[in-house]
């Protein structure tokens, strides 16, 4: 049997897409080697930080006028709020018409979850970041998100649960994450806009920087995720064929939310930067939000099931949106100006009968 030649093994490398890999070794680890105690806790201040360290380098990278033109951009901003606050409870509740035998009342309570959380800020600005989209917007509509979020998400929560019958603990609403939100992400921006003058031009010869902050700091959200998934023992609770139900329905959920986010991007006339915003700022969902809602809005002994379709949408959007981000088309580059034709010189041109006699002389 023929051996492959290296050349061939050396192009099957470089289509390996290392970042996808690279996920799923972190949920391995976390399944194998979940953080614990003060071990997770650690982890999660890690991943904090690395968030906080993200925002600070893209305030240092952005001008104020490419941050200001991202805040006004609300024929962006609004369809995606659209498509994160409507669309996508409406998908919830049209899944939760399943019957129990794919869907359990406790999954479909945490199918209906997911859907009114909002955007996801870290990834969603990493992924536009990596397709080359509009970051400035993407800052703008993912931040929009996550704060409308705070008081949507626990009284759509509420409502919806309670009219399908799904039930849901009563949910004081937490002004105190707004407070959190400015600490881990407003400020951090707003120090990078403070000394953009002096370290931008650095950035822009270190690329790689950016770069290991944007994928690190997913990577340690994931693996912090995972642990505590791990070691509240979810993973057991709930049967093969169910868990492999479950996963289509959330594939379906985001190809839903994917196509939808795409096509109405395309319908007013988007850019192709703005559409990229648009793609991934509408399709993802918080896991890190939806977390410590789910501890106030369900009881203790429901929350492990019900955050596993978050959990397992969570995996799906990052794997697939980091593919597509890796593999969105290039912007196209401006045709070169054509080279302008030389100067017309005139050539005198001489009568046969005048070159005769010049030659008779």
């Amino acid at each position: 049997m023929p051996h492959p030649s290296p050349g061939a093994a050396r192009r099957v490398l470089r289509r390996v897409d290392w970042y996808i890999v690279a996920l799923f070794c972190v949920i391995g680890l976390a399944a194998l080697v979940p953080a614990r105690g003060a071990a997770a806790d650690g982890v999660s201040l890690t991943a904090r930080v690395a968030v906080g360290l993200l925002f600070f380098l893209y305030g240092a990278r952005l001008s104020p006028q490419a941050a200001l033109d991202g805040v006004r951009h609300w024929r962006l901003h609004l369809p995606v709020l659209a498509l994160t606050f409507l669309a996508f409870p409406a998908a919830g509740l049209a899944a939760g018409l399943l019957p129990h035998g794919v869907l359990s009342p406790e999954l479909a309570a945490g199918v209906l979850f997911l859907t009114v959380l909002p955007s996801t800020v870290q990834s969603s600005i990493a992924f536009t970041s990596m397709a080359r989209g509009n970051v400035a917007a993407a800052i703008c509509s993912a931040s929009f998100s996550t704060v409308l979020g705070v008081v949507l998400t626990p009284l759509l929560a509420v409502t919806l649960l309670r009219q399908t019958g799904a039930g849901a603990a009563d949910a004081p609403l937490t002004p105190s994450q707004l407070t959190d939100i400015a600490i881990q992400l407003l400020l951090p921006f707003l120090a990078g806009q403070a000394v953009r003058r002096w370290i931008a031009d650095w950035l822009g010869r270190h690329r790689a920087l950016t770069t290991l902050c944007d994928r690190g700091s997913i990577l340690l959200v994931v693996y912090s995720a995972f642990s505590r998934g791990v070691t509240a023992g979810i993973w057991h609770r709930v049967p093969p064929a169910r868990l492999l139900l479950l996963a289509a329905v959330c594939a379906l959920l985001l190809a839903f939310a994917l196509s939808a986010a795409h096509g109405t991007a395309r319908l007013i006339g988007l850019p192709r930067a703005d559409r990229v915003t648009a793609v991934f700022c509408g399709s993802n969902k918080s896991l890190a939000s939806g977390l410590p809602m789910a501890t106030v809005l369900f009881p203790p002994d429901r929350i492990g099931i019900t955050v596993l379709p978050l959990m397992l949408y969570h995996t799906l959007q990052l794997v697939v949106c980091a593919y597509l981000a890796r593999r969105w088309p290039a912007p196209p580059t401006p045709l070169a100006t054509p080279a302008s034709p030389p100067p017309l010189r005139l050539v005198r041109v001489q009568e046969p009968e005048q070159v005769d006699e010049k030659n008779a002389r």
